[in-house]
């Protein structure tokens, strides 16, 4: 087995939701429900088909995202995951829905932080072992830290 680390890219402005899912359908199921999530949303997302012809299978409805998604997922190369690249909506407008998706197994990571993903490659195919999102912690958050906190999330609406 041969462990590599592989960048996501997250174009500038744009947030990511990587996961897992297991069957073909959950690329127009997941169109579906982004389109129907936020009015204004724009994304592309792109799934690694794991049997049959085994392609990447993409839509969206921003080009460049999709074209974004799809050089990921070929980065990515494991079976089954899906990543989805979106603007004018943040992933906690949609994660619940893409949770609750029939197909979709598991959620590694929504963020718009740097993300590395570690894939694990045997004979069979690859794998992913994990995600590291963003950066390691460097304090405990302080009387400061906690106005910040507070403030931003004013700032973005999702507090009074």
């Amino acid at each position: 087995m041969e462990l590599t680390v592989q960048k996501l890219e997250i174009p500038e402005g744009a947030n990511i939701i990587f996961g897992q899912t297991h069957f073909i359908k959950t690329v127009e199921d997941l169109y579906e429900i982004l389109i129907g999530s936020v009015p204004g949303i724009k994304f592309g997302l792109a799934f690694c088909e794991a049997s049959g012809d085994c392609l990447v299978r993409s839509l969206g409805n921003d080009p460049d995202l999709e074209a974004s998604a799809v050089n990921n997922a070929i980065k990515i190369g494991a079976g089954h995951t899906f990543n989805i690249l979106l603007r004018q909506a943040f992933p906690i407008n949609v994660l619940n829905a893409v949770k609750n998706c029939p197909e979709v197994c598991s959620i590694f990571c929504a963020t718009a932080n740097p993300t590395e993903v570690i894939v694990a490659q045997t004979d069979q195919g690859r794998g992913v072992l994990g995600v590291v999102d963003g950066y390691s912690p460097k304090g405990v958050e302080n009387e400061d830290g906690r106005h910040w906190r507070k403030d931003i999330l004013r700032k973005f609406g999702y507090k009074l």
